[in-house]
């Protein structure tokens, strides 16, 4: 699973790539949001631009990072569990 913030900057980059190359697009041109589309199937495992939005958008939820952009979620630390003792050099 790519890590949520790449994942949701991701999204909203194809999203706004897709607004500003309809003229690209119509001149039949290879387009950010081609490419950005492209990354997004890479990145879900899914083949076509509409799975992978909606497999980027579960992810997304399912991480707790859908809300806010930039939200950062530490994992929940364990009771009783501490770091690792330093190696001795």
């Amino acid at each position: 699973m790519p890590h949520p913030e790449f994942l949701r900057k991701l999204v909203d980059e194809y999203e706004t790539a897709l607004a500003e190359d309809t003229a690209t697009a119509a001149a039949g041109r290879n387009t950010r949001a081609q490419d950005l589309a492209y990354t997004l199937c890479v990145s879900t495992g899914t083949r076509d631009v509409g799975a992978a939005l909606e497999a980027a958008r579960r992810m997304l939820a399912a991480a707790g990072a859908g809300a806010g952009a930039g939200e950062r979620r530490m994992p929940a630390r364990r009771p009783g569990v501490t770091a690792p003792a330093p190696v001795p050099a």
